[in-house]
């Protein structure tokens, strides 16, 4: 297969894996123990795919397509957006980058529990210091704090409840991803691995 035929089908895949990601980012759900503008969704699993198919870099082009066409039609004004973004790369490159170095069913678990657990410990920088404070330009972070404490009322601060809540939420929803990839992985091992041949 010439490198062109290659390339040609690492940007279908890349934008049919964007697109697909894009109608789950619609399928969320809410989560009893978050507040009520934290969703669920599995939006981050085709960039999982692609980034075992055709390499990290591809599943954070997945993250970016899903999210720039969502804003479209988001009412966050594109934070909600940049948040997907940035965890679901921190989530998917970890993991696209070590099952690319070990192509096998370890290096695919290896890799997304690595990417889970980058993307959960990450995920309070990221939230306290650039999410969370832009969405205090738009609504208080006293009133953001208070959908916290209505679940815990022990809650000292922002902080506080950003580690109590969004860490642990974050390395479930990736977790999801995860079992979900892996409950689908034999079907979809020709997408995944096209020239490469796991190891067994």
């Amino acid at each position: 297969m010439s490198h062109r035929t290659n390339k040609t089908r690492l940007m279908a895949g890349t934008a049919m894996l964007g697109a697909i990601g894009f109608v789950l980012m619609f399928l969320d759900t809410a989560v009893p123990v978050m507040p009520s503008f934290i969703k669920l969704d599995v939006s981050e699993l085709p960039a999982l795919l692609a980034a075992f198919a055709y390499g990290p870099l591809s599943g954070a082009a997945v993250c970016l397509i899903k999210n720039v066409l969502h804003l479209l039609v988001g009412h966050t004004g594109g934070i909600g957006e940049l948040s997907n973004f940035i965890l679901g790369c921190l989530y998917v490159v970890p993991a696209g980058w070590i099952y690319n170095k070990m192509l096998s069913r370890k290096g695919a678990l290896v890799g997304s529990l690595a990417g889970c657990v980058t993307s959960a410990v990450l995920s309070l920088p990221v939230n306290y210091f650039l999410i969370y404070p832009l969405y205090g330009l738009i609504m208080p972070i006293e009133a953001i704090l208070g959908m916290y404490q209505k679940l815990d009322p022990s809650c000292k601060g922002l902080f506080d409840a950003l580690l109590r809540f969004n860490v642990p939420f974050t390395f479930v929803k990736e977790l999801i991803v995860c079992i979900i990839a892996f409950l689908v992985y034999k079907r979809l091992s020709p997408i995944l691995h096209g020239r490469k041949k796991e190891k067994e």
